[in-house]
């Protein structure tokens, strides 16, 4: 039984801790996605007559955007090593209607996970790949005949004509491991890349099929190649890509890809309230029912055409969101809302949370914009009292005007910050304090007038 990659030893407490470092709040929203990430270790350590009966709990988060839905999902899956996709619910059509379908997201979601496979194999056979490529490229500093030299001005043979061959090709390598032959020009013979004679003109949605056409055609045309004179160390790089892509089994890359979207894939639909809305006589409403019922398969469980084979979707984990301002949870069709039983509401961010958004986790906003600086030799340095302005600021920007939640503190930052940000690099060396006067006077005339602020915070 092939286990997930990582994450799934992690207990739910661990994982909150580990989500701790970038997600202010939100504990709830945490131990959902957390347990639900537990529960898929724990499926896969059942009886296999009991592990397919056992589906993944959906979850549906509900809550005003820029709190920090999107970004619990994504270091979720980054926790997990998992496939991961984040889809706007709204850009899919029904069928019939132009548009995407929304199978196309499955598709996704095993291209990914192909990918993730691919760079893990990759990465397993680095060091055999880099052993063959310096070999190819010894092959090309000593030649067996004289009669062609790629390098173009005389190798080491020429140097040293009486020395044994396997001598000078041990100088030569220990030449090339030092870096001393990076900068000079080898001639390689490497794959061309050519691109299929018939231009494909498809409708909109129909993007997969017209890149499996051209993956076709590319493939019934030989393989050609053709001479390029690049830089040594350029061409070990060329060299041990290819000898790489000779070491990995695209065979296993695609049951890898498969099992994994299908034990491991999560599925984050966001803007899940735009297609929420009983049916109408007349407006977009039917469309959007239709969404829905499309969406209803996927979700429960079908199999899905890719490029790579069937992908069965019972186990994938969908992760809806949306801020449910008009529609409401009970407004999704009842068949839908039966697959998604956990519901969490996320908190709304506070003055607090703000303060705690700017100072603490691992990429707090306050820390980027110091160590952006820092590239120009500029020390910046933030008080405290300038913290809590801007998430004052923020907080209040956010009650005048639409509640974008933390999203407002780059706002407020970039327009504070402009000024030094531009003249930075005429300032190395110098040392920036931004305190609380700072701060109220870049914003002073914004937040002034409300219809201003609209526009500019």
């Amino acid at each position: 039984m092939r286990q997930d990659p990582g994450g799934g030893r992690l207990t739910p407490a661990q994982v909150v801790a580990e989500l701790d470092r970038y997600i202010i709040g939100q504990e709830r929203a945490k131990r959902a996605v957390a347990v639900a990430l537990r529960n898929r270790w724990r499926r896969q350590n059942l009886p296999p007559e009991l592990r397919d009966e056992v589906a993944p709990k959906n979850i549906i988060m509900i809550g005003p955007t820029g709190i920090g839905k999107t970004e619990i999902a994504r270091r979720l899956a980054k926790l997990a090593q998992a496939p991961f996709i984040k889809v706007e619910a709204s850009k899919y059509t029904e069928v019939g209607y132009v548009g995407r379908d929304v199978e196309s997201m499955i598709r996704d979601l095993t291209e990914l996970a192909a990918g993730m496979i691919k760079a893990e194999m990759t990465a397993a056979v680095a060091e055999k790949a880099q052993q063959a490529a310096e070999e190819r490229l010894l092959d090309l500093l000593l030649p067996a005949s004289r009669a062609r030299d790629p390098v173009g001005f005389g190798t080491l043979e020429d140097v040293s004509p009486d020395a044994n061959r396997a001598a000078t090709r041990e100088k030569l390598r220990a030449q090339l491991r030092a870096g001393r032959l990076d900068d000079r020009p080898v001639e390689l013979e490497v794959k061309a890349q050519v691109a299929p004679m018939v231009e494909i003109f498809s409708a909109t949605g129909m993007g997969e099929l017209d890149q499996n056409l051209r993956d076709m055609l590319s493939n019934m045309l030989p393989t050609r190649t053709k001479q390029r004179k690049v830089k040594l160390g350029e061409a070990r790089r060329i060299l041990a890509q290819e000898e790489a892509q000779k070491l990995i089994d695209m065979d296993e890359v695609t049951s890898q890809a498969i099992h994994r979207v299908e034990n491991s894939g999560i599925v984050f639909l966001d803007e899940i309230d735009k297609i929420a809305g009983r049916e109408r006589s007349h407006g977009p409403d039917v469309s959007r029912e239709g969404v829905q019922r499309d969406l209803l398969p996927i979700v429960e469980g079908s199999t899905v055409t890719t490029k790579y084979g069937m992908v069965r979707t019972d186990h994938v984990l969908f992760i809806a969101a949306g801020a449910f301002h008009v529609a409401k949870p009970s407004d999704l069709i009842p068949e839908l809302q039966g697959r998604f039983p956990i519901r969490v509401e996320l908190d709304p961010l506070t003055q607090g949370d703000f303060i705690r958004i700017l100072t603490e986790p691992k990429n707090a906003l306050i820390t980027q914009y110091v160590e952006l600086l820092r590239t120009e030799g500029v020390t910046l340095q933030f008080s405290r009292d300038a913290i809590e302005a801007v998430a004052e600021i923020a907080t209040r920007v956010n009650e005048r005007a639409e509640n974008i939640g933390a999203r407002r503190l780059y706002t407020i930052l970039e327009r504070v910050l402009e000024d030094i940000s531009f003249e930075a690099p005429d300032m190395p060396g110098k040392t920036l304090t931004i305190d609380a006067g700072y701060v109220h006077a870049r914003l002073a005339e914004v937040l002034k007038d409300e219809d201003l602020t609209r526009y500019i915070l």
